[in-house]
């Protein structure tokens, strides 16, 4: 649906000669505003600001975008659907949902969340202002797609928990672990880290490891329990 943002300074962004077609500059509007609100936050972007830097006037903005909500609504779209296809967790994790794969979900989900936010680093951004700056954008997305995710994903533990595969634990606790080692990775090679000197390793190997430690721990004993359970089955 949308293309990956360049910075503000980009060619793309530059006021384009002639008129364009209703849906063409609605999408060059919120390109513009996409790129500098994760460039200067929130609170540092006007609508006049966004204005100037599309080539329009601050009517057109509002033409194209009512309110500041249907704005805010129309970048969790398009960044959910930015580098080439949305991220839909259900769709991703199916078929090892199906098979009840435990390390298939996990992986899949790891490894589609590692590469989103590699393609779409921007996204970030924008999330770390919104909730530094206590923002609408930010309380939106949790709405919108982080609630979603625990909500699926619990489902899906309980239900592996019933069939007496998983613990008896919290799921909201499991799925915050494995949130938290697929963020903290992300945003230390997009954000802190881009040379990757603390963890050089590939998406792939981040997945499968990440996947390792969600379901099998780290300790020899887990290590040999696992093993066990694996040369019984």
């Amino acid at each position: 649906m949308s293309k990956q943002i360049n910075s503000p300074t980009d060619n793309s962004f530059a006021p384009q000669p002639g008129r364009m077609a209703g849906e063409e500059r609605h999408d060059q509007i919120l390109r513009v505003a996409v790129s500098l609100f994760s460039n200067r936050g929130f609170r540092g972007t006007t609508t006049k600001e966004i204005a100037q830097a599309a080539g329009v006037s601050e009517a057109m903005v509002f033409r194209h975008f009512a309110t500041k909500e249907e704005l805010y609504a129309a970048i969790l779209d398009h960044k959910a659907c930015a580098g080439g296809g949305s991220f839909e967790p259900a769709a991703i994790a199916a078929d090892a949902i199906q098979r009840r794969d435990d390390r298939g979900v996990f992986e899949s989900l790891a490894l589609a969340a590692l590469n989103h936010h590699d393609r779409d680093p921007e996204f970030q951004r924008l999330l770390l202002y919104s909730a530094l700056e206590k923002h609408k954008l930010a309380q939106m997305f949790l709405d919108e797609f982080v609630l979603k995710v625990y909500e699926f994903l619990g489902a899906y533990l309980r239900e592996r928990q019933r069939d007496g595969a998983l613990i008896e634990i919290d799921p909201a606790i499991i799925v915050r672990g494995f949130i938290g080692m697929v963020m903290h990775h992300s945003l230390n090679n997009n954000l802190w880290d881009p040379k990757h000197r603390l963890l050089n390793i590939s998406n792939e190997a981040a997945a499968k490891h990440f996947t390792d430690i969600l379901l099998n721990g780290i300790s020899t004993n887990s290590a040999k329990r696992n093993k066990r359970a694996r040369h019984d089955s």
